[in-house]
C-alpha cells in the first residue's frame, strides 16, 4: 500500500498542511512537531509524489545533460556523476549526445526541449559564447565559454586546464626529460581545451628552461586512442627525438602507449608518458598511466547545485565562474 500525506498526518496527529510543510522544508515548524512528522514518515515509509509536486510547481522534474561524446570515457564518467547528483533532487536526466555538431548544439542552446526539461547542463564544443544564451536555466561545462568581467552567459564549471597541464609537464621535466612531446595539439576554433593545455605545456617548458621545439607538437583532430597512436607514429616516422609525451587526454595517452610498445620503445625507460582526465582505463593499462585527475564528482555536484539554485529562482546573482580542483596521479608510465 502506498501511503499518502493524510496517512502520515493521522499517525503524527497533525494536519495534512503541517506534513506538507515538513516534506517541503518549511523552516517555521516547532522541533517537536517536525520530529513527530518525520517519525511517522519513517514508520510508514512515505515517499512524496514527485510528479504531482512538479505539476503543481509547473515543472517536469527532468533536466537535460548535453555532451559532445558519450563514448569518451571522461564524458561517460561525468554523466554517471551528474545522474547520481541529480537523483538527490528527485530529478531524471535526459542525456543528449551532440558529437560537437554546431547545428545540434544550436538546437540545445536555443531551448528546443524547453517544454520537456526544467534545466540544462551543457558542455558545448562548437558554439561561441554569443550563441550560448537561452531562457532555460543552464549551467555550462568545459572551456568553450569566454567570461567578461568574470561572468559568462550562464553559470560555468570547469577545470584550470593551463595550471593542470603545466603541472603535468613540469613533473616530466622534473624527471630529467628534455624532449617532451605535446600530443593532441589543435588549431581549430573548437580546440579550446587543446589551446589551454598547450599554453600550460609551454609555460612549464619555459619554467624548466627547455626550448619550445615546434617539431615536438603532435596534432590530433580527435582525441581518441587511434589518434594518439597515429600522432606518436608520425613523430617516430619523422625521426623526431623525444623522451617524454604529455598527452592532452588519457585516450590519446593509451593510444600513444600502444604505438610506443609496437615500436619497441620502453615506457617509462625510453619515453615517459602522462595523460589528462583520470579515466579508469588508466589504472589498468600496461604500464598504468600517470595522469591529471580533475575532481569530476565535485564538478557534477557543483553543476547540479548551481542548476537547482537557478531552477528554484532563489538567486538573482550574476552568472558564476567556478573551478574544480585537480591532482597529478603518478603511476608507472612516468
Amino acid at each position: 500500500m502506498r501511503h499518502s500525506l493524510k496517512h502520515v498526518a493521522e499517525r503524527a496527529g497533525v494536519s495534512v498542511k503541517t506534513v506538507s510543510n515538513v516534506v517541503n522544508g518549511y523552516p517555521h515548524i516547532r522541533p517537536e512537531t517536525r520530529a513527530r512528522v518525520e517519525a511517522a514518515i519513517a514508520a510508514l515509509d512515505y515517499r512524496p509524489n514527485l510528479s504531482a509536486r512538479n505539476l503543481r510547481q509547473g515543472r517536469t522534474g527532468i533536466i537535460a545533460l548535453a555532451v559532445p561524446e558519450l563514448d569518451n570515457p571522461y564524458f561517460a564518467e561525468l554523466t554517471r556523476h551528474v545522474v547520481t547528483a541529480a537523483a538527490t533532487h528527485g530529478w531524471t536526466v535526459l542525456i543528449d549526445h551532440t558529437d560537437g555538431d554546431p547545428a545540434r548544439e544550436r538546437e540545445v542552446a536555443a531551448g528546443i526541449r524547453d517544454h520537456l526539461v526544467d534545466g540544462l547542463i551543457f558542455s558545448p564544443l562548437a558554439l561561441s559564447t554569443a550563441e550560448l544564451g537561452g531562457s532555460t536555466p543552464t549551467v555550462l561545462l568545459g572551456e568553450r565559454v569566454d567570461a567578461v568581467d568574470g561572468h559568462g552567459p550562464a553559470d560555468h564549471v570547469a577545470v584550470d586546464n593551463v595550471a593542470a597541464a603545466r603541472e603535468a609537464t613540469a613533473y616530466l621535466a622534473g624527471l630529467g626529460r628534455r624532449r617532451i612531446a605535446a600530443v593532441g595539439v589543435q588549431h581549430t576554433a573548437e580546440g579550446v581545451s587543446a589551446r589551454l593545455r598547450l599554453a600550460g605545456y609551454q609555460a612549464a617548458l619555459a619554467d624548466a628552461g627547455l626550448p619550445a621545439d615546434p617539431a615536438l607538437l603532435a596534432p590530433a583532430d580527435r582525441w581518441h586512442r587511434a589518434d594518439g597512436a597515429a600522432a606518436l607514429q608520425a613523430l617516430m616516422a619523422a625521426g623526431v627525438e623525444f623522451d617524454a609525451a604529455f598527452c592532452f587526454n588519457d585516450t590519446l595517452a593509451l593510444g600513444a602507449l600502444r604505438a610506443l610498445h609496437d615500436a619497441g620503445r620502453r615506457v617509462p625507460v625510453d619515453v615517459a608518458v602522462a595523460g589528462f582526465d583520470g579515466i579508469d582505463d588508466g589504472r589498468f593499462s600496461i604500464p598504468t598511466l600517470t595522469t591529471v585527475e580533475p575532481d569530476i564528482e565535485r564538478l557534477a555536484r557543483l553543476a547540479i547545485d548551481l542548476l537547482a539554485e537557478r531552477i528554484s529562482g532563489s538567486s538573482e546573482r550574476p552568472p558564476q565562474e567556478c573551478l574544480v580542483p585537480h591532482r597529478l596521479t603518478v603511476r608507472e608510465s612516468a
